[in-house]
């Protein structure tokens, strides 16, 4: 164990300290600061001055105050109780601290991040004797309704089981295995302390193959993430983000979510801290919380608790990987995490670059983001890590150097359209401007379940680039002047972007939409355009069939056909074809 060094306090520059007198500290230790022992993390050592960043207000700090360290770095404690806790940025429990403190955070309050009184029930896979090595399982807990909390060998630790509880109920500070390896004896507990900045150790990464399933029309068809994948949310103020990322943290497929509110307006938190705790998990009709980590770190706290609040996320989400699950990360916003570091070097004196954010911006980007993906754990298992991070460029700027350095790192781009939210229209992911590179990713998945998933989609996206085309057109002659051929292709991109793209996240039906729905849905509207082109070119006139009634229902599809009905929707579509053929002058019309 290492010996406390104690120091004091030379110099005070917002949350930035210089301290003195702490010989033998680490870069990236951990110090308790000031009388109220308020925690700062060292960012920089210069000669005998150790500069310390704090996360918490320091008001009344002054020099020649003490500071102490345990030469430990900053860390999160990793054990049963994390599923349905709300943290600070620091692994702080806000509901035990509002218990406490009331409303506000009082200075250097510390409060255990689990519950040491709590007793788990922990059931040992594994006897004395047993050989194991990192990663391994040790027994389990269960945490949750759906979520068993595994208890790992922690990793660098091989060897045999020299003792281990028996099945019981036990608290995380209990000692519950020991194990004799090369360096002696490791004495176990439920809950174990893991660096926040040092990524947890994996056998190999690889491609899953599988996509996450968002139960978002745009998402999940024309722009897919598979599990393990990063992702990007750029838009402007009111696009969006915040209302696409409790979407996706709703109803996507991911086992666990991770949501980090990093510097995001304290009403926007409130709505998300209230409305989570209410909400229902589809898929085994519990409340969403059994399966949800919520780290809150609002724009009034201090800064540079933002700036560490995404490795506190990521470094839990990694924790459930290990387990082998899948686990969803939803930061909100990186655009607010970045202004933190640019803070922080500025007084620090580091020469800014592009906008005054630090130079060293794209490598702290790229280190968040490399730690998403699907991997092989330790134990051989297989999880993985989806990071979707938010932007919010000033102004809807996509040229800023936050929005650029985060496209070199994410494949997948969701960009917010300014034109659609302002129409109502949401999600507002503009289809001209957003991207994907993980199509050959999930092309399988679709394919095991025969569905010619990227034939639809291809027409779907080209019927919405030629309608992208011709609305400049448009603008200049006006529709009427347009080809018939040409004025149908602007009606069935109606039909796409009111029947299909736009989603009513206060419909009942219509929130979350299955992937058999949401094919067989563009299918009927890929078929009735390749149809009725077939129509045009043998002379039909198009207003034979658009105001046809079975034409006007098609838009209305998606909220009136449930997820658990969607044979339905093979119905409707052979209807379709026997109201096509009966069109005068057709004798035998199939699509196509």
């Amino acid at each position: 164990m290492k010996k406390h060094i104690e120091g004091k306090v030379i110099s005070i520059n917002g949350p930035i300290i210089k301290a003195v007198g702490l010989e033998g500290i680490s870069m990236l230790d951990i110090a308790e600061v000031g009388p109220h022992g308020i925690i700062g993390e060292v960012i920089r050592l210069d000669g005998n001055i150790a500069i310390i960043q704090v996360y918490e207000d320091n008001t009344g700090l002054k020099p020649g105050d003490k500071v102490i360290s345990s030469n430990r770095p900053l860390s999160v404690l990793l054990g049963p109780g994390l599923i349905s806790n709300i943290y600070d940025g620091i692994q702080r429990p806000l509901v035990e601290i509002e218990k406490i403190s009331g409303s506000f955070i009082k200075k250097g309050i510390k409060v255990d991040p689990l519950d040491n009184k709590r007793k788990w029930q922990f059931k040992p896979s594994v006897k004395a004797g047993d050989a194991v090595s990192e990663g391994s399982f040790l027994g389990e807990i269960q945490e949750t309704f759906s979520i068993k909390c595994r208890i790992m060998v922690p990793p660098g630790i091989n060897g045999t089981v020299k003792s281990i509880v028996p099945d019981g109920e036990y608290t995380t500070d209990d000692i519950i295995y020991s194990i004799e390896y090369e360096k002696g004896t490791y004495n176990g507990r439920l809950a174990e302390y893991w660096p926040v900045r040092k990524p947890r150790p994996y056998k190999q990464k690889l491609k899953s193959g599988m996509p996450l399933i968002t139960g978002q029309r745009i998402i999940d068809i024309f722009f897919p993430i598979a599990i393990g994948g990063t992702a990007a949310i750029p838009g402007g103020f009111g696009t969006g983000k915040t209302m696409t990322q409790h979407a996706l943290a709703k109803w996507c497929n991911a086992d666990i979510i991770v949501y980090i509110g990093c510097g995001e307006r304290g009403n926007e938190m409130t709505d998300v801290l209230n409305d989570f705790p209410r909400l229902t998990d589809p898929r085994t009709n519990r409340p969403l919380m059994e399966r949800t980590i919520m780290i809150a770190n609002t724009s009034n706290m201090p800064v540079p608790a933002r700036e560490v609040s995404i490795y506190t996320g990521v470094t839990i989400a990694e924790f459930y990987r290990d387990m082998g699950y899948n686990v969803a990360i939803m930061a909100d916003s990186t655009s607010r995490w970045a202004e933190a570091l640019r803070e922080l070097s500025s007084r620090l004196g580091d020469m800014p670059a592009e906008e005054g954010f630090p130079s060293y911006l794209a490598s702290r980007l790229a280190e968040f983001y490399e730690r998403a993906g699907y991997v092989k754990t330790l134990s051989g298992q297989y999880g993985g890590i989806t990071t979707i991070g938010a932007v919010s460029p000033p102004g809807g700027d996509f040229s800023e150097p936050v929005t650029q350095h985060t496209t070199r790192f994410v494949r997948c781009f969701w960009a917010l359209d300014k034109i659609l939210a302002d129409a109502r229209h949401y999600p507002s992911i503009s289809w001209i401007d957003s991207y994907t590179e993980y199509i050959d990713e999930v092309q399988e998945w679709w394919g095991e379940r025969n569905i010619e998933w990227s034939t639809i989609r291809r027409d779907a996206m080209n019927i919405l680039l030629e309608d992208e085309r011709l609305q400049q057109i448009v603008k200049l002659i006006g529709t009427d002047a347009l080809p018939q051929e040409e004025r149908f292709v602007l009606f069935c991109a109606e039909l796409i972007k009111d029947g299909f793209l736009q989603q009513n996240s206060f419909d009942n039906v219509d929130m979350y939409c299955c992937p058999d729905k949401q094919i067989r849905l563009l299918e009927i509207i890929v078929a009735f355009y390749r149809n009725g082109k077939e129509l045009i070119l043998k002379g039909s006139e198009m207003n034979d069939f658009i105001y046809l009634d079975f034409v006007s229902s098609i838009a209305r599809l998606k909220s009136e056909i449930n997820n658990d009905d969607i044979e339905k929707l093979d119905i409707i579509k052979k209807e379709i074809l026997t109201r096509m053929q009966e069109l005068k002058g057709i004798d035998k019309f199939e699509f196509v």
